[in-house]
């Protein structure tokens, strides 16, 4: 099976009436095959926003203050609104077609469109953005509990911090428990809507973080410690302007969800409230995502790092300096655990999908949950604890396999068209879609095999 292929019931606002037979698959290919859960009436709109929202506000939060280093606050705002709005027209995009094709799934709507090829296609890409994205939240986990030695010198973690240096917080044992303690658990939910309250205090905690950096901003404006701002890009040369389309992956990136959002919408008590679901989701995290950018510049200014989770490393000048640090590390280690069963949801779904093609739904067979689930979480963790340079080839296939999901994609269907629904707008924005998707992925390689150069040249490599 491939994402979320579960039953919608056709012309039926609501599941509470729906009588659930034993013998129809739980994951039908069609949306006319009907079929239930048992003792379960369908996923409320709060839940479903708090799902998409996790999914969407993961690792890429502490990257947006960078760019509003380079964009200055006013253009880095406008972008932040903008790749919003362009996100929901891609997501409307899929639902729409979905739809008109009878699919509910992503890897449904690719096959339907560009057949078993298509439907591949998309699969290895969720594989390759989900795998490295999980790997990613894993070696912040680490770095963030236990440290990170880098150039010769150890940046202590929390645990370091507190505790002082033993076996029980380094980094290997530290994910261990982590891993069998949080993540497996979380990660044997079979419904997508299981995960609602979960989600829910991952999106507290980002807020924790949010209102620490207003906080911190606001007590450092009052004292008059902070310069007013970079409105505007600085831009003296041709070096300079160039520099101002290295965070174009970075904002087309931000709001990345696509591969959960037939997860939920096939889940809905409501199907007709995606769409709702959906803007108050996008709506949700912009407000976040400015906020954090906004303050997160505010505090730090052009000393901002492209990680702002690193300028909490050291002395705010303020008091309680040192507990705000831990706080913030700590609740953003926490949320970063708490997405990890949002985005390995799709992973399963697509990875089985990809190697049993034909067999019975994955939610039906509890040796092929166990075994795939176990199997990609200990590929994740091995990929964390022994390959953490692995960040830099997921820096590649990662970028590239996330504007494939969530703008190549979309656009290609509806320049497809296989059901003669596509205005001629819809088709101008998704070609403006795959340019913009092909030109981030252009930069993004560009600046990241750059960034490659200079650390192998300068730099040794991160023990």
């Amino acid at each position: 099976m491939t994402i979320g292929d579960i039953a919608l019931k056709k012309e039926r606002k609501s599941r509470r009436s729906k009588h659930v037979d034993d013998t129809a698959p739980l994951l039908p290919k069609r949306q006319d095959e009907d079929a239930g859960y048992d003792e379960f009436n369908g996923a409320s709109f709060t839940g479903a926003v708090f799902n998409l929202s996790t999914t969407i506000v993961g690792a890429g939060i502490m990257a947006l203050p960078a760019t509003m280093k380079v964009l200055g606050l006013i253009l880095g705002i406008a972008m932040i609104i903008f790749m919003a709005f362009l996100t929901n027209a891609s997501i409307e995009f899929l639902l729409r077609f979905s739809r008109a094709g009878r699919t509910t799934s992503y890897g449904s709507l690719m096959g339907d469109a560009f057949g078993k090829y298509g439907r591949i296609f998309l699969q290895i890409c969720v594989l390759v953005n989900n795998i490295g994205v999980l790997i990613v939240y894993m070696i912040i986990i680490g770095d963030v509990l236990s440290g990170i030695s880098s150039s010769g010198v150890h940046h202590a973690g929390v645990l370091e911090g507190w505790f002082g240096e033993h076996w029980w917080n380094g980094r290997t044992f530290v994910l261990l428990v982590t891993t069998l303690c949080i993540f497996s658990p979380l990660a044997c939910f079979k419904r997508i809507d299981s995960l609602r309250f979960t989600s829910a205090l991952s999106v507290a905690l980002a807020v924790v973080f949010l209102v620490i950096t207003v906080g911190i901003a606001i007590v450092k404006l009052l004292a008059g410690t902070i310069s007013m701002p970079r409105l505007l890009p600085d831009v003296t040369d041709l070096t300079s302007f160039l520099e101002l389309f290295t965070v174009v992956p970075v904002l087309v990136t931000a709001y990345i969800c696509h591969y959960n959002v037939h997860s939920i919408d096939n889940e809905l008590e409501d199907t007709t409230q995606i769409k709702p679901v959906v803007q108050t989701s996008l709506a949700l995290c912009s407000i976040v995502y400015i906020m954090t950018s906004l303050f997160g510049f505010l505090l730090f200014g052009d000393a901002t790092l492209e990680d702002v989770l690193a300028n909490f490393d050291s002395d705010l000048g303020i008091p309680y300096s040192s507990l705000l640090n831990d706080t913030v590390r700590v609740s953003y280690a926490a949320h970063l655990m708490l997405v990890f069963p949002i985005v390995f949801y799709p992973l399963r779904l697509n990875m089985d999908g990809l190697l049993f093609p034909s067999a019975r739904p994955l939610a039906l067979s509890n040796t092929r949950f166990a075994f795939t689930t176990v199997g990609l979480i200990t590929v994740i963790f091995l990929g964390a604890n022994f390959i953490p340079s692995i960040w830099d080839a997921f820096q590649f296939t990662g970028a590239t396999a996330a504007v494939c999901l969530g703008f190549i994609f979309p656009a290609a269907v509806t320049l497809r068209d296989r059901h003669s629904i596509a205005t001629k707008k819809d088709k101008i924005l998704a070609l403006f879609m795959i340019v913009l998707a092909v030109f981030s992925n252009m930069v993004a390689v560009y600046s990241d095999a750059l960034a490659m150069f200079e650390k192998n040249s300068g730099t040794g490599p991160r023990d």
